[in-house]
Order: C-alpha cells, then structure tokens, then sequence
C-alpha cells in the first residue's frame, strides 16, 4: 500500500526520521519541509542516494502544497532544548511557531493523520486540538512513546533480557510530572516485581528493581543525552516511525500517544499519554488500564502541571 508522508521540520529529529522511515521501508514517498529549504534539499538527497539498498522510496525536499494527499504528517518544527531547559520552557516558542504552520499545512493535507513531535508534546498537542479544526482522531503527539520506549530498554538491561519482553508504560506529560504505573508493568505476563522469584537460575544474582532510581533514569535521559552530545534523535525518530508503522499496518496497536482526554481518569480537556489504541484512521479509542489510586492521582497531577502552562499560553 502506498504510504505518503510529510516531515514538517529537517533538523536532528526530521532527517532521522525521515532516514529511519526509508530504512524500515515504512513510506512510499516522503516530503521534507523546512523554512530552510536548502537544508531540506540536503537531507533529502543525502537519504535518497541510499535508497538502491532499501524498499522503494520517493523522497524529496518540498513546500506546503506538497503535502497534498499526505497520509500522515509530522511535525517537528520548534527551537531545540537547550542543555538546563526543561521541555515546558519551550512552550510559548514553540506555540508560536506552530501557530505559524498550522494553518498552512492543514489546507493541504485536511485528512492526513497528524504526529505532533515537537517539544513541548503535550502543549503543542493541545494547541492542534484546539486550533486546527480537525477531527480529534486525526491529531496524536508522540506524548510517552519515547519514554516508554526508555523504560522498557532499562528493564530489559537490568534483568539481560530481551526488551520485547518488557511489558510496561510511562504515563502522563513527556516530562517531569510522567510516571510508571507499576501496577501494569510484567515480564513475560509475570508482575514486574514477581519475575526475580520466578527466575530459576542459580548462577545470576538478581538485585530488587527500584522504582524511583528507574523513573528518575527514564525522566534524566533526555537531558544527560543533550548534555553529552547535544540533542536527542536516534531513539525518538525510531519511537516515531514506530508510531507511523503502527498507522499504516492493517491491526490495531495500543501505544502511550498524546491525546486529548475526555473523561478518562475524572481528566479532561488536556492532552497527555495513557494507552490509545491506533490504527489507520488515527485515535480509534482509548483504553482505560485499571490503575491504583495513587497511579490514578500521579495521572491527576501531571495532567494539573500541564493546565497550569496550559493557563499561561497565549494560543
């Protein structure tokens, strides 16, 4: 099936997934868009020259009206995280920004299913929401998708397994007031905190897992990466071709997007990720994962943490 995909913004982040979407053979044509158009050319033709050795692929630099007929856009676009900044510091920036794109990008490419990536997520999400007049399933941020992916390859590290057998989620905001629902988290259908007794291997010692020194590790991450190497960009544009994989693949797939809240958990009108299920036509619902009363009250506070940026942007 032909899958056209537009990737608003060819910085770090863009290029790299635009380089992973053409490695996993996930897009048939793929339009980089970026206010400066001679990098766009650039990361286009860079990717392109490689194309012999993947699945068919047309990609190339472009401008809005190339979106046309897009299955999916991306955007990318927003100042970068600088070392010491949190993610919410960006927000009235990056709001700006978007505000600028939205109306652009909409008028040609109306039905395409939009992935916010930008930072903050969650924001930006929102404001999509809130602005572009599309339907709510078409728009998802990669909300948790990242830190999701995160935790799993801790886990997976800690215990030496392999990370598919890591089932376990972030929740809440991309940022600071996010946290693991401990409750749902398994090994190979075994509770997280069940599998050192379950293991019957003399030779390994295994040590308990501690939640808090995890949940600090996954929270950190992104800001221990931009300190060495300053930016982050392998591990979410993965995340994020994942997420269009999972759009353009015929079965459903419950992943932790950013999405608009309606009721769920007594929260609403806020975006931020639990577990949505997705599917060609975007957001086809959300599943409400039994959480504990402090799981449900952590969700509670880091949807508030948003409403209170939320309060002091100017949309």
């Amino acid at each position: 099936m032909a899958n056209k995909i537009t990737i608003i913004g060819a910085g770090s982040v863009g290029a790299t997934i635009a380089y992973t979407l053409t490695v996993k053979g996930i897009a048939s044509e793929i339009v980089l868009i970026d206010i400066n158009a001679q990098k766009a050319l650039g990361e286009a033709l860079d990717i392109r020259q490689g194309t012999p050795f993947c699945d068919p692929v047309n990609i190339y630099a472009g401008t809005y009206p190339d979106a046309k007929d897009s299955d999916i856009v991306i955007l990318t676009s927003g100042i970068a995280r600088k070392p010491g900044q949190t993610r919410l510091d960006l927000a009235q920036t990056n709001v700006n920004i978007t505000k600028s794109i939205i109306p652009e990008i909409t008028k040609y490419a109306p039905t395409a299913i939009y992935v916010i990536v930008a930072n903050p997520v969650d924001i930006l999400t929102y404001q999509f929401y809130k602005t572009s007049g599309l339907p709510q399933n078409q728009i998802l941020g990669s909300g948790t998708i990242l830190d999701t992916a995160r935790l799993r390859a801790r886990i997976a590290e800690y215990y030496q397994l392999a990370q598919q057998n890591v089932h376990a989620y972030v929740f809440g905001e991309h940022g600071d007031s996010s946290f693991v629902p401990w409750s749902l988290a398994n090994i190979s259908t075994i509770p997280i905190d069940s599998y050192k007794m379950c293991v019957k291997d003399d030779d390994r010692l295994i040590p308990p897992l501690v939640h808090d020194e995890v949940e600090n590790y996954i929270r950190k991450s992104g800001a221990k990466i931009i300190e060495r190497k300053g930016a982050t960009f392998y591990a979410v544009a993965v995340s994020v071709a994942h997420i269009c994989e999972c759009i353009t693949n015929a079965m459903d797939t419950t992943l932790t997007v950013s999405s608009m809240l309606e009721g769920e958990y007594g929260i609403k009108d806020v975006c931020l990720s639990t577990l949505s299920v997705i599917g060609r036509t975007g957001i086809k619902g959300r599943l409400t994962a039994p959480l504990t009363d402090d799981e449900v009250a952590q969700l509670r506070k880091s949807a508030d943490c948003l409403k209170d940026v939320i309060k002091q942007i100017n949309f």
